[in-house]
């Protein structure tokens, strides 16, 4: 290898391990810190504890963390599986149907993009509370679900559209209905695709928070990230046991993207980027 070269593979390696310093140890630091009593959180900030501390994460599990876990649990497995299965169906439709105006349509669904989900939090208030979701899981769930179906179609059309038509013939040959060919041939077939959309709503439900905060005024409906707020408020001496429900918070999602990572890169790079 020449000297440039290995210069180079030298700089790329110090610069994403740089990067993951960077990403990494904030994540580090926010788990270690939940392990510590207050004074070391204030007087050894980057410091290790002086032991581990269990009981912090057990007793921010007991003043609601779990109770907060669960609806944000119920709200987001709710709203994947509503969010991508309804734009898994319409980019089907828009890429594999001869609708009238189907290109007039694809572009009225992306538009969609476009809208500010705070711009409409005044009328949303208004109309949920006029049909009786205000204050329920439902009104969650169907709102994350509205929002991100624009750009969920957008990311599994742009897959589907690479997928070869003569699978379609062969399965109509068979004897398939389009249902049966949705089901059970375009579906399996997209399952990278499928798998980004679901991690990216798990990502974008789990951390949500403006609309769970004006549409949830129940405390016993409250999701993570409105419920942690609520539980700093009353623990402004114990940032030790905040800490605690923060990692706690943060867990899930990380191991849903440590899982799932191959297969949403997967979908990524063979759909957007074909």
């Amino acid at each position: 290898m020449s000297f440039r070269s290995v210069v180079g593979r030298v700089l790329g390696w110090t610069l994403l391990g740089a990067f993951a310093v960077a990403v990494l140890y904030p994540v580090l630091w926010m788990v270690l810190s939940g392990f510590k009593d207050n004074q070391e959180v204030f007087n050894q900030p980057w410091g290790l504890p002086g032991e581990l501390r269990w009981e912090n994460y057990a007793r921010a599990w007991d003043l609601g963390v779990t109770r907060y876990f669960t609806n944000s649990v119920i709200v987001t497995s709710a709203s994947i599986v509503a969010t991508t299965l309804i734009s898994a169906w319409a980019a089907y439709g828009l890429c594999r149907l001869k609708l009238p105006f189907g290109n007039g349509v694809a572009l009225l669904v992306l538009g969609g993009l476009l809208l500010s989900p705070t711009v409409a939090l005044i009328p949303l208030f208004r109309l949920l509370t006029a049909i009786g979701l205000f204050d329920t899981y439902w009104a969650l769930i169907v709102l994350y679900t509205a929002f991100r179906i624009p750009f969920t179609i957008f990311l599994i059309r742009a897959y589907m559209i690479e997928l070869p038509r003569s699978v379609d013939e062969a399965a109509t040959i068979d004897g398939a209905t389009r249902a049966q060919i949705f089901w059970r041939v375009i579906l399996p077939m997209s399952r990278p695709i499928l798998v980004s959309a679901a991690l990216l709503q798990a990502l974008f439900a789990w951390n949500e928070f403006a609309f769970a905060l004006v549409f949830v005024s129940d405390e016993s409906l409250k999701t993570l990230p409105v419920g942690l707020v609520s539980m700093q408020s009353r623990l402004l001496t114990d940032w030790p046991v905040v800490l605690a429900g923060l990692t706690i918070a943060a867990l899930p999602t990380i191991l849903l993207f440590l899982i799932g990572q191959r297969q949403f890169l997967r979908g990524l790079t063979e759909g957007v980027g074909k």
